[in-house]
């Protein structure tokens, strides 16, 4: 059904952040761009054979499980968390992992605070609605530091509040923070990200439960953006290695036809951004302002 709507109005509609950098943010022309964005695109060329065909529509950590059960978008790729209870409460289905996180901490640099053990009741920035909100909440009683959330509802706001000295600390995923960063007063060396985690982060995209062949297709222009980075396949050379990928992922017609897309659908994924590498690389790696490593979200080999 996700996919014949989306054929019919000839877009797609992807949920994604107010402005997270690295993940899905706007720049003055108005293009989206970012991990999430480029995500988008992929699948929008998958399906509609252009990369272009996605109407982005940024949302607030509260507004996009609903925006997403209401049918307001398709497909969800905005910094979450697959978590049981949102697969289980919530009716949605996350068809992988796009990028492993985890939750840390920032600091200014001339605070006295230097480890989590310095918290015990500190106020703490976080976003409502978020993984890292409960989380929060788990460590401060576990480890008894009596930490005092301020729970602001706007990804944009918690930074501002953060910035203006209205908490201590500000928590969230290690990249938001490295993002929010990006933008501090005083320049990046003005905040430090404590070394120590509270826990990981699987994020990814996200879609309504019972489409199953939607959540299939997703599911496997993830995994082909993957696959492409392991056999050497990128954005300049697909065109000549095309055959290699078919043989690779089986994407012969039967297949296309079975996911009720247009032969050569992986190809056109990988020729949206480049593979699972190369969109890393150019919007949090090396090739981007943010530097992070490749840690986890390195290949198995």
């Amino acid at each position: 059904e996700t996919l014949a709507q989306i054929k019919s109005r000839g877009t797609l509609r992807c949920g994604v952040s107010e402005g997270i950098a690295g993940f899905s943010i706007k720049d003055a022309a108005g293009r989206w761009s970012g991990m999430d964005a480029d995500f988008c695109r992929a699948v929008a060329a998958a399906v509609l054979g252009d990369a272009d065909k996605v109407e982005f529509l940024p949302l607030r950590a509260t507004e996009r499980f609903p925006a997403l059960q209401s049918g307001r978008i398709d497909l969800l790729a905005r910094n979450t968390t697959w978590t049981l209870t949102r697969e289980a409460s919530l009716k949605v289905q996350f068809p992988g992992v796009l990028y492993f996180d985890r939750q840390g901490f920032m600091v200014p640099a001339k605070s006295a605070i230097k480890t989590l053990a310095r918290l015990k009741g500190a106020s703490v920035c976080v976003q409502k609605g978020t993984t890292s909100m409960q989380r929060l909440a788990d460590y401060s009683t576990q480890h008894a530091l009596g930490i005092k959330p301020l729970v602001i509802d706007s990804a944009v706001g918690v930074v501002d509040a953060f910035f203006a000295g209205k908490c201590e600390a500000y928590t969230s995923d290690v990249s938001q923070l490295a993002a929010a960063r990006l933008r501090a007063p005083g320049g990046e060396k003005s905040f430090v990200i404590l070394a120590e985690r509270i826990s990981k982060e699987p994020l990814g995209p996200v879609v309504r439960a019972g489409d199953e062949d939607w959540l299939t297709l997703v599911r496997w222009v993830l995994f082909t953006l993957i696959a492409a980075e392991e056999a050497g396949i990128t954005q300049k050379n697909v065109g000549e290695r095309a055959p290699l990928m078919q043989r690779a992922l089986g994407a012969d017609a039967e297949l296309s036809k079975a996911l009720r897309v247009a032969p050569g659908w992986g190809v056109r994924a990988v020729q949206s951004g480049g593979n699972y590498g190369e969109i890393f690389e150019r919007n949090l790696g090396r090739d981007s302002p943010l530097k992070l490593e490749r840690g986890l979200n390195n290949l198995w080999t």
